[in-house]
């Protein structure tokens, strides 16, 4: 237990050396043609009109934009920078940096603690949050689409995911600890072996994965590359303060107010028959809509913010997919990796493991060990669930200085709890195959354990009470937090914001759900997908986009 104490107290001292360590890795050259439409705001115009306006440079931002822009001008307003000036984002290795460096206002994420006291993570880099994440693509379960009160077209989402998969996902080469976790869950009864399969099935797979064979990162920046270089200009640095609007001839979206890094507004417009389509993420996206006037007039009011339409669910039904599950420190070095095998229980329940290396460095006692003793590498293996319906919900509202605060209200329903709890108990079946007794240490007693880092998963998984407990002391996030821009709520089946006119919505904060594993596929083909349909409904046909 000593060890494991000093650990924990190394784990405060460790940030400094890992980002020195995983930052001169060599990157691999990577596709950034896109750089050629990239300019920082403070370099544009104070005021420009463009036929299209996508607010955040995202996951679903950057297909979105290369879409529009076969046929359109298409203006993309970043807040983040080229994902170029970060080149830990670009690599595998440089995964861990995305939670262990400092948020210094520039970096590629922004940290957040919601009102549960839960840390989290927004993405504030181009390409969104597809240049910070594990890297593991899998399509939408089947739910997602029957529930999503859409009429979808699923021969353009097919569409939509191929040509998404043909620039940025690759097929995994496992390596030891994932071909052991795959292994084990079959072992543990998550069946059938399913091989290599994009779609979400129940039982194990190996998933796609946006890493390639040299571990460097195809983010959906890479998707701008299939860009009419003619149409697109994205900058950087952009960040907007609020949506401007008309009531000439009805309630309508005309343009946006942006300030660039140096503090400078800028305005910008759409063209005749032109939009603006809101691409910020699950927390940007209505937090935009708020700070400009639209949401819960009692809100808005209390903000001294003017109404310009009242809308009580933009903000609400917030919903966050808890985390649980165990660290467990490995009794030797392996290499580290990305997520590239998951389990599937049933639709809904989900659980995938990592391995990495953790460098850290303690300042040993005076005399005790000899000279550069100092520093250790430690092997950890993450096993990690989710369950993509959550029942329990939050919102997301504005303080005086227009910053969202979130509440997610974690495992507040009884339906979260039953699902986390069935989760843990197979992760405690998992840890105890007999593939897991290689990750075993034994102490001097010759007793078998496994060397948990935190909390231990319970002894007695059949004690309903106590499985619940170590949910609710371990909650966390998985990262995929969605919600509060419901489709039918606030925009409607086209993603067009209800009672206001050249005005849309297209993102995670639309999904009522989370879309299987990971939701990156999914909000990548809708951004696509959203496009297609935009050039079909304005062209008057179904035509093929510059970059096919």
């Amino acid at each position: 237990m000593a060890s494991l104490f000093l650990l924990i107290l190394a784990l405060f001292t460790f940030q400094f050396q890992i980002g020195v360590l995983i930052s001169s890795q060599t990157i691999p050259n990577q596709d950034d043609s896109y750089i050629k439409f990239i300019q920082n705001a403070n370099t544009l115009p104070t005021t420009e009109k463009y036929d299209y306006i996508i607010i955040g440079g995202g996951t679903a931002g950057c297909p979105l934009a290369a879409t529009l822009s076969s046929n359109f001008s298409v203006l993309v307003l970043e807040r983040g920078s080229d994902p170029n000036a970060f080149p830990m984002v670009l690599s595998q290795e440089g995964m861990a940096n995305t939670l262990t460096d400092d948020d210094n206002g520039h970096n590629p994420f922004q940290r957040f603690i919601s009102e549960d006291g839960v840390e989290n993570i927004r993405g504030r880099v181009l390409g969104g949050g597809s240049m910070i994440n594990v890297g593991f693509y899998s399509r939408a379960q089947p739910e997602f689409f029957k529930n999503s009160s859409v009429q979808w077209d699923m021969a353009m989402v097919e569409e939509a995911y191929r040509w998404i998969e043909e620039t940025v996902v690759s097929r995994p080469e496992l390596g030891p600890w994932q071909l052991a976790f795959k292994e084990a869950l079959v072992e543990a009864g998550v069946g059938p072996d399913n091989g290599y399969d994009l779609n979400h099935v129940v039982g194990t797979r190996i998933g796609g994965s946006i890493f390639d064979s040299r571990g460097k990162r195809h983010g959906a920046v890479e998707l701008l590359n299939k860009a009419n270089p003619i149409n697109l200009k994205v900058a950087t640095q952009a960040t907007v303060k609020r949506i401007i609007f008309s009531q000439s001839n009805g309630l309508s979206a005309t343009g946006v107010l942006y300030s660039d890094s140096n503090g400078k507004l800028h305005k910008a417009t759409i063209s005749k028959n032109g939009e603006i389509i809101l691409s910020a993420g699950a927390i940007g996206s209505p937090q935009l809509l708020l700070s400009s006037g639209v949401g819960p007039k009692s809100h808005l009011s209390s903000l001294k913010l003017p109404l310009v339409l009242h809308n009580r669910h933009v903000g609400q039904s917030m919903a966050d997919n808890p985390r649980f599950g165990a660290t467990v420190v490995l009794p030797f070095l392996t290499r580290p990796t990305s997520v590239q095998v998951v389990g599937t229980l049933k639709p809904n329940i989900h659980i995938e493991s990592l391995s990495t290396i953790l460098p850290f460095s303690i300042s040993p006692p005076f005399a005790l060990l000899p000279p550069r003793s100092s520093g250790v590498n430690l092997s950890l293996a993450i096993f990690a669930g989710k369950f993509s319906t959550v029942s329990s919900t939050g919102s997301l509202r504005l303080d005086r200085r227009k910053n969202p605060i979130v509440r997610f209200n974690y495992l507040s329903h009884p339906d979260d709890l039953e699902r986390c709890v069935e989760g843990v108990r197979k992760v405690g079946e998992l840890v105890n195959t007999k593939v897991m007794e290689r990750i075993k240490t034994r102490d001097l007693e010759g007793k078998m354990g496994f060397e948990f880092l935190g909390r231990s998963l319970p002894e007695n998984m059949s004690d309903y009470g106590l499985v619940g407990e170590f949910c609710r002391k371990t909650v966390t996030t998985f990262w995929h937090y969605h919600g509060g821009c419901l489709v039918g709520k606030v925009v409607d089946g086209n993603y067009k914001v209800i009672g206001i006119n050249n005005l849309r919505v297209v993102d995670g904060s639309t999904f009522s759900l989370s879309p299987g594993t990971n939701p990156m596929a999914a909000v990548m083909m809708l951004g696509r997908y959203v496009g297609l349909k935009m050039l079909h409904q304005r062209l008057g046909q179904r035509s093929k986009p510059f970059g096919n």
